[in-house]
């Protein structure tokens, strides 16, 4: 097999994409000293976001002032879900546009949150474009702050998602991916970045737990799961062990996995996010498990994270089909039925930085 072509990874054509850029403006005493509440700053800068996005051809646009994360995902019909700590966004990029601010009015933010979700069609061939015009709606913007003595900080996300048992449902289209990290893709596309601009790569799969994987696993009316768990975990590790894969984590403990790079972020977790911390520059396993035996959940979350050697030099396509084939490896074990069962695999790329001087002056 050419190298070339163990670069590619082919995935079907129903594939969806999805980027959502952040913009985090930290809130501090001398920007709130500006209003006379915190109900009046966020409606007025809000105002000027909303004014300034329109202006700058960004067309669904979220300003968040609860601290709440927030999660994208697509959906035919656009919706938005609250939670205590997250906001879940539903949408169709080729057609729902939004301009919505979240907020508490007596509630102190740590940070405003401006969300950008992309629109149109093919999203990742214009992911540069989008990240550009939110460059240039942060340097129009800031001068636009009453206080110039603010950080900002840039997160852009960028998934494609798609079935791994498409095939085995007739789904025979399929299209190949030279992937390459968003920073490669960035550069050929004149859109710059920061030198020091952080970045990771991740795919997660969510396994629901079917009738037929308990009656598989567990005894009659079991109140103790530990077996259940036990397997998957196993199976797991084995599965991707085999393909060099040792950045994985298998979370079922009905929280949200939120994977970060553990050499720059905290990781401690929250009451409804758990918070997964990876190495890309440490090449020993780093396995992460969340579950207790007497917590039966209805869903498993397993993630393989990417290491720096990942992303270099084309190795993106030879990482994402080492880790479809330790996942079909892994259903194999489990006997899972392809035609009737979806494992949705999330391949996610992330980078993020602070704002330059040079951007916002």
């Amino acid at each position: 097999m050419s190298l070339s072509h163990q670069q590619k990874v082919y995935i079907p054509k129903d594939v969806r994409s999805n980027q959502y850029i952040t913009a985090e403006i930290k809130v501090t005493d001398a920007l709130l000293a500006h209003y006379p509440d915190y109900k009046t700053c966020y409606k007025t800068l809000s105002r000027a976001i909303f004014n300034l996005a329109e202006q700058e051809e960004l067309y669904n646009i979220h300003v968040i002032t609860n601290d709440k994360l927030p999660v994208v995902r697509f959906h035919t019909e656009a919706y938005c879900f609250p939670t205590a700590e997250q906001i879940i966004f539903f949408y169709n990029p080729e057609y729902h546009e939004a301009q919505s601010l979240h907020s508490q009015d007596d509630y102190r933010a740590r940070k405003i949150r401006i969300v950008f979700l992309a629109t149109g069609e093919d999203i990742r061939s214009n992911s540069a474009n989008l990240h550009l015009k939110v460059q240039s709606f942060i340097a129009k913007l800031m001068p636009q702050l009453p206080e110039k003595d603010l950080t900002i900080k840039v997160r852009d996300h960028q998934h494609l998602s798609y079935d791994l048992f498409a095939k085995a449902k007739g789904s025979k289209e399929s299209y190949g991916y030279k992937l390459r990290s968003i920073s490669d893709r960035y550069k050929a596309r004149h859109c710059p970045l920061p030198a020091d601009h952080g970045s990771l790569c991740y795919v997660t799969v969510k396994l629901p737990l079917s009738r037929m994987l308990k009656q598989a696993m567990l005894p009659a009316d079991a109140n103790d799961f530990t077996p259940l768990y036990q397997k998957l975990e196993d199976a797991f590790i084995q599965a991707t062990s085999a393909k060099q894969l040792n950045r994985i984590a298998m979370v079922a403990n009905g929280l949200t996995p939120l994977v970060r790079n553990s050499k720059y972020d905290q990781v401690d977790g929250t009451d409804e996010v758990q918070m997964l911390g990876f190495d890309p520059n440490v090449e020993e396993q780093q396995f992460i498990r969340h579950w207790q035996g007497d917590y039966l959940v209805e869903m498993v979350s397993f993630t393989i994270a990417a290491g720096v050697k990942d992303s270099k030099d084309g190795g993106l396509g030879r990482y994402l089909n080492r880790v479809e084939e330790a996942l079909k490896n892994f259903a194999a074990e489990l006997a899972l039925d392809k035609s009737r069962q979806e494992l949705i695999v999330r391949f996610h790329q992330h980078i993020s930085y602070q704002c330059p001087e040079q951007l916002i002056s």
